[in-house]
């Protein structure tokens, strides 16, 4: 069977970036998705469409085709005292490097990057951590099969059902957080 849409694909990969390894997977942990519902990058789907179990690929995206350009404008400066609970500062959550779970004005929640702490400001970036990046997938397709309605309803895994269907989708086009309902 041929990948297409609404279908169930399981496959493995090795993603590089900037010639280190950044992601894989194996044959006893493949990656599984519905395609075609937005899940993953369009243009990882485009180059997988038609291919079928056994068939390898290797191809490169640009920052533009991937996760964008690293955008200056998702660098933002927050007030320190947001991060408090109870007057409060968790001790070493505000450390350079830590990524921090946030929550933008649709209610997604998308990771923060701590890229300094002032005296009463958080320097973060929200830029998706590879955006600005090539990334280069080698793999090969594992198996591919009809979804049925009960996953296209409530997704592969539960995760529309989840997060009470699919119409919410909140948070896409925010500059980094992935939206896998593909509804957006």
């Amino acid at each position: 069977m041929k990948i297409g849409k609404n279908k169930v694909v399981e496959l493995i990969y090795t993603l590089t970036v900037d010639g280190q390894i950044a992601d894989q997977t194996t044959k006893e942990r493949p990656l599984d998705f519905i395609f075609g519902i937005g899940s993953l990058l369009p243009k990882f789907e485009e180059y997988i469409l038609d291919k079928e179990p056994g068939d390898s690929f290797e191809f490169v995206l640009s920052a533009a085709e991937g996760y964008g350009e690293h955008n200056p404008a998702n660098i933002l400066e927050l007030p320190k005292n947001i991060f408090e609970v109870d007057g409060q500062i968790q001790e070493g959550l505000l450390t350079v490097g830590n990524l921090i779970p946030m929550m933008n004005n649709q209610g997604g929640i998308i990771p923060g990057k701590v890229l300094e702490v002032k005296e009463d400001v958080v320097v973060m970036d929200f830029n998706h951590q590879m955006a600005g990046k090539e990334l280069h997938f080698v793999g090969e397709i594992v198996s591919v099969r009809e979804a049925t309605q009960e996953e296209l309803t409530d997704g592969l895994h539960g995760e529309f059902k989840q997060q009470g269907g699919c119409s919410g989708c909140s948070g896409c086009g925010d500059g980094g957080s992935d939206c896998s309902c593909g509804g957006c």
